[in-house]
């Protein structure tokens, strides 16, 4: 198969994917409804198409990352009606399985192939192509990308059903909730008894008790920087939701997952909703008080 993809959204994520790819030999076509990142994009030498259709008409392979279930949609609708023989449309956006579910009824009508591919990993990880793909769906269809997923993940893996990526990916979103607020509680901990944070960082993260949100999130924390965000607590509470309703529809209650919740609306309220996640420091800055 040759080099050609198409990326259908150029965020944070699909930009990342799209310069990653370029380095590596892929013709790379994208659309963004943002004129900005059109042109940004266009300077990395990613054609830009005029619209979804056109994208459909000249790739053979064709990936989504996009912020809404109703843009996800648009899209799938778009490419179905493009008249194009069959298509691998592999999406990797966080979305409800009932979204995903009817992204793949949407494009099978018309002879495409769609995979669910959520990452694992945030934009800062997708620059330098420390991601995971959890790839579901046709099995034929996930062994010919995977050539495709290695040149912008380091590891992908075919987990089964179509949607089986998604359930990964929740999984693995309700650890880094906790982890991500965990971090915070830590680091102020560690502020209180009068520890050097930066040596915290240094001496915490490698160890048992660390982790990778702490890794990655815990030097924010120290500064108190958190833009640009490797992912927005608006975005997150969205994908917090969505985690909650299969926790409650697979009838598994997730007592920590729900402590943490309250932390990140907190966030929302504090105005803190465009910074990084990392900013629920702030939040527990403000509310734990020891007398």
């Amino acid at each position: 198969m040759d080099k050609i993809v198409g990326v259908v959204g150029l965020g944070i994520m699909g930009g990342a994917i799209s310069r990653n790819l370029i380095e590596r030999g892929w013709h790379v076509i994208g659309v963004d409804i943002d004129p900005d990142r059109r042109s940004e994009l266009a300077q990395a030498n990613v054609t830009i198409a005029p619209d979804v259709a056109q994208l459909t008409r000249d790739a053979p392979l064709i990936m989504t990352s996009l912020p809404t279930p109703a843009a996800v949609r648009d899209v799938a609708l778009a490419i179905a009606k493009s008249g194009q023989p069959p298509r691998i449309v592999i999406e990797l956006s966080t979305l409800s399985l009932a979204d995903k579910l009817d992204f793949e009824a949407t494009l099978k009508v018309a002879g495409h192939i769609a995979l669910d591919c959520p990452l694992s990993g945030t934009g800062a990880q997708a620059k330098v192509r420390d991601l995971i793909v959890y790839a579901s769906g046709d099995s034929k269809a996930i062994a010919a990308c995977m050539g495709l997923f290695a040149d912008f993940a380091k590891q992908s893996a075919d987990l089964g059903r179509y949607g089986n990526g998604s359930r990964m990916k929740f999984v693995a979103n309700h650890l880094v909730a906790i982890n991500n607020v965990a971090t915070a509680e830590a680091m102020i901990l560690a502020e209180r008894a009068g520890l050097d944070p930066k040596m915290v960082v240094e001496l915490v993260g490698p160890g048992a008790g660390g982790s990778r949100m702490f890794q990655m999130r815990a030097p924010m924390m120290v500064e108190r920087v958190y833009e640009p965000a490797t992912m927005k607590v608006s975005t997150w509470k969205k994908d917090m939701t969505i985690i909650a309703e299969f926790a409650d529809d697979v009838g598994c209650t997730t007592p920590l997952f729900t402590l943490t919740q309250p932390v990140y609306s907190e966030a929302m309220a504090m105005g803190l909703g465009d910074q990084d996640t990392a900013s629920v420091f702030e939040v527990l800055k403000k509310t734990i008080v020891k007398s």
